[in-house]
């Protein structure tokens, strides 16, 4: 099995990593979503996050990983720190920005950088909790064409987190778990409806 899943990512890795990592972004956009509770679903909502999510973050990751791999190749503890350094201090700021200042582009937001200016550091300092680990994981463990798939597997959590931080929060976990806890008393409601 693993075979028929591993031949593809071997012949095509930019499209099957691409791919993936797109599709678990958007995906965890449907998860905010229905955390929510709400009944209808806003698949345009969805679209642009996907839009922002495959034609930007999947194919920066892509790039960005094999980049840090030819500056920094090898897994020795500080060639791992150089490279998650690196992605702390440049690759995050960077799609913390785009995912903002993307989606906001793609619905016609007069002010496309508003999200961004308004949400930036929180969010800068909550990925500060979540990415390192993620990456050490990553160049510790995972081979350099498996990468970018399993980025996707944890940005699945990473773009729930961010699609509620753009709808409803400010960027930090507090705002998030607070917002969690509260929903479990709420209903699933239309759009547009009031809540009861």
């Amino acid at each position: 099995m693993w075979r028929f899943i591993l031949n593809p990512v071997r012949r095509c890795p930019w499209i099957t990593n691409v791919a993936l990592y797109g599709s678990l972004f958007a995906g965890g956009d449907l998860v905010h979503q229905g955390f929510s509770r709400r009944a209808d679903f806003n698949w345009r909502q969805t679209r642009n996050v996907a839009v922002v999510a495959f034609t930007f973050h999947a194919n920066f990751n892509y790039m960005w990983m094999r980049f840090l791999e030819r500056s920094f190749p090898g897994r020795a503890a500080s060639v791992i720190l150089k490279k998650v350094l690196l992605d702390v201090t440049v690759g995050g700021p960077l799609a913390i920005s785009a995912f903002y200042t993307g989606v906001s582009l793609m619905e016609g937001k007069k002010d496309p950088l508003q999200d961004c200016q308004e949400k930036f550091w929180n969010t800068y300092k909550t990925g500060f909790m979540y990415w390192p680990f993620m990456q050490t994981l990553n160049f510790l463990l995972v081979p350099l064409y498996l990468r970018t798939m399993f980025t996707g597997c944890a940005v699945f959590l990473w773009a729930t987190f961010l699609c509620f931080s753009r709808q409803s929060g400010d960027g930090t976990v507090a705002a998030a778990f607070s917002w969690m806890k509260s929903r479990r008393e709420v209903p699933r409601v239309s759009a547009g409806k009031d809540e009861k």
